[in-house]
């Protein structure tokens, strides 16, 4: 392949429909391999990302992707982790500075570094120039931020994991979700279906809070033990004080104090959602049960890695609808009226 100009999808200035278009990729460096993109996920963030919803402007034209999975089709003369033929991931980022306290433990996701946790799309990297993601069919990056695929998971339905199964994974690992444990996901969409297989498999006791009741035998299927419509005034009343841990999934404007209110004493409510605008806390929610209220991002190389051999030791992967690139307009509109169960994967080889 012309590694230097690769077919892609791209958004060419915010809020524009993405097209087909070129794009260039960098000479394959001494610890870098080249990934034949098989299939990338569609994560909300990149639909908050090429419509500027985070007001952060971006780097246009933007290919987004960051739920990559493929197979190692070259490498560099001094790569030792893999070979080609290897089935590897790429996540959320590409690169970090390696030398401050967080990347030296692992969350590389935090880095406080000069360089910055370099995304995989819309950031720039060591080179000046801007990263483009996954919506592509070859990508070029330093072995060290190429996670190992399990043999046992399928390559379209395990890239979701690569996003929303850590995204999951990393907080319910963190609060230690296991046998004892009542565990609630708020939303169950790409995030939240993924929360519920995972905790699920942990052990934990798991109750998905959804606006209504729609779902509710798709959650019992993936792993839910209850569930219960977050519209219906009496949820809020009956479930009182019950859970150990929250994750929120949803990347929309709820009342989070409704939702603590749903807490043991010492228990935590996690944001995983982004929404636009910021959401109130009010601090008697909070201090009546000694409540926490936290946030998590995506997971760094080593517990990213360590949830794909989880999900591939217990069989987990994303439930996915495969779309081919042309559809990648209509599959926006449609996670945004909730009409994917539970998300969508683009094939790369019909880019």
């Amino acid at each position: 392949m012309n590694r230097n100009s690769v077919p892609a999808y791209a958004a060419p200035a915010p809020k524009a429909p993405l097209e087909r278009t070129t794009i260039e990729r960098r000479e394959l460096g001494a610890h870098d391999i080249v990934i034949d993109i098989k299939f990338a996920g569609i994560c909300h963030s990149d639909i908050h990302t090429v419509r500027a919803e985070w007001g952060d402007g971006g780097h246009f034209p933007i290919v987004p992707g960051h739920e990559i999975a493929g197979v190692v089709s070259e490498v560099g003369s001094e790569v030792t982790r893999y070979a080609v033929g290897d089935r590897v991931g790429v996540g959320c980022f590409v690169d970090s500075c390696r030398e401050c306290e967080n990347c030296l433990a692992g969350l590389q996701q935090y880095c406080t570094g000069e360089l910055g946790q370099v995304g995989t799309y819309n950031s720039v990297g060591r080179d000046g120039v801007a990263t483009q993601g996954g919506y592509s069919t070859h990508l070029v990056v330093d072995e060290n931020y190429a996670l190992s695929i399990p043999d046992s998971l399928p390559l379209d339905a395990a890239a979701p994991l690569l996003c929303a199964g850590i995204t999951l994974y990393s907080p319910l690992a963190h609060w230690k979700a296991g046998p004892g444990k009542k565990v609630a996901v708020v939303g169950l969409g790409g995030l939240g279906h993924m929360g519920v297989k995972i905790a699920h498999a942990m052990g934990a006791e798991v109750t998905v809070l959804s606006q209504s009741l729609r779902k509710q035998e798709d959650g019992l299927r993936l792993g839910a033990d209850h569930y219960y419509a977050t519209s219906d005034p009496e949820t809020f009343k009956e479930l009182a004080d019950s859970f150990d841990l929250i994750v929120n999934t949803v990347s929309a404007q709820l009342d989070l104090n409704a939702y603590l209110g749903l807490l043991r004493t010492d228990g935590t409510l996690v944001q995983l959602g982004a929404p636009e605008h910021p959401l109130p806390v009010a601090p008697f929610a909070l201090i009546g049960n000694r409540r926490s209220f936290a946030g998590s991002l995506i997971g760094g190389l080593r517990e990213t890695q360590e949830m794909l051999d989880f999900c591939g030791e217990h069989g987990i992967t994303s439930e996915i609808e495969l779309i081919s690139a042309d559809r990648i307009n209509e599959a926006y509109e449609r996670v945004l009226a909730s009409d994917v169960r539970y998300r969508f994967v683009i094939d790369t080889a019909t880019i």
